[in-house]
């Protein structure tokens, strides 16, 4: 049977089976930041679903739609949203204002790529600008408001994106790949295609960044850069090249934290997730050189890898959990940052 095949439908069940243990775990703590992860592993099994039927029945409209709507606008956005809601009372909100503010700049940057939609490049612009800077600001002034914002701007986004792909005329019932028989986006109208990548690019970046985000706030610190007193704007910046910068230069702190079995469990945890969620970004572009199977191996290795990260989380399994040679330890609060 064809990798194509195999490698999305493994995807699929693997996504399935997460998130029904993610949902398990909220109903027991009932945390929101779980909610939202199952929801986003659910349109990961979905679309990978969809890859799955497609590659081994043939496409159809419908299939196409649905493979497009939720691959391109909800799997990367969910996830990401369930990482902000987890960071939502910690300085990760600069970062997720940071992404709003790229994700407007994508839109800028491929404007001339579809110069009739002017309209839906001015929605994307203004609604990116507007979320990264309420983000931002409430990050200084009123953290509980960052889940709220993001949640919100992203339920909004998610019910205009699904009547503009279901309305949507398309150009031909669906678009393969004349080389790989992979589908492609190339159907779907312009005004479309600017809504999506924001979706993937804030969702991206708040779930890698929001990853390595939440090692360095559970690893042992090595502060090069203190805090300091400084102006607004100047004090989140220097927040933010801090956090950077502190996160690098503690790296040899938590290995020997790991080497000693005392190293808080979310760090390789969340790492393993940063990892997860990197990896299908990097083996996406093997799709233009024909290795589609590269693709759905990277599909199938990030959630296999976000799944780790959940395994290896303590808060599943209890306070100790060993890894071969290596312990990690559970404590249940973190320290605010």
């Amino acid at each position: 049977m064809s990798p194509n095949v195999v490698l999305p439908l493994c995807s699929s069940i693997v996504s399935f089976v997460f998130a029904a243990a993610v949902l398990a775990q909220w109903s027991a703590r009932r945390r929101a930041f779980q909610l939202v992860w199952a929801v986003g592993l659910l349109w990961y099994g979905i679309s990978a679903g969809t890859e799955f039927l497609g590659s081994a029945f043939g496409w159809t409209e419908p299939l196409y739609r649905t493979w497009y709507l939720i691959g391109a606008f909800f799997v990367a956005a969910y996830l990401g949203a369930g990482t902000v809601v987890l960071l939502a009372r910690t300085r990760f909100g600069y970062f997720v204002g940071v992404s709003f503010l790229i994700g407007a700049l994508y839109a800028f940057a491929i404007r001339g790529r579809y110069p009739s939609d002017t309209l839906a490049f001015a929605v994307v612009l203004l609604v990116c600008l507007g979320a990264g800077v309420a983000v931002a600001v409430a990050t200084w002034r009123a953290r509980q408001l960052v889940a709220p914002i993001v949640v919100g701007v992203l339920v909004a986004g998610s019910l205009i994106a699904t009547l503009a792909v279901v309305g949507a005329t398309l150009d031909a019932p669906y678009a393969l790949d004349p080389k790989t028989g992979v589908p492609v986006g190339e159907a779907i109208p312009g005004n479309v295609r600017i809504l999506a990548g924001p979706f993937n690019i804030i969702g991206a970046i708040s779930l890698v960044v929001g990853a390595l985000f939440s090692a360095y706030v559970f690893m042992p610190k090595n502060r090069v850069l203190g805090r300091r007193a400084l102006p607004p704007v100047v004090a989140q910046l220097y927040g933010a090249i801090a956090v950077v910068v502190n996160f690098g230069a503690s790296l040899p702190r938590a290995a020997v934290a790991l080497a000693r079995g005392e190293l808080h469990s979310r760090v390789p945890a969340t790492l393993l997730i940063a990892l997860g969620g990197f990896i299908p970004g990097v083996t996406s572009g093997l799709n233009r050189f024909g290795m589609t199977w590269a693709f759905f191996l990277g599909e199938l290795l990030g959630v296999l890898l976000i799944f780790g990260g959940f395994v290896v989380s303590t808060e599943v399994f209890g306070s100790r959990i060993r890894v071969g040679p290596i312990v990690v330890r559970r404590e249940e609060e973190a320290p605010a940052t």
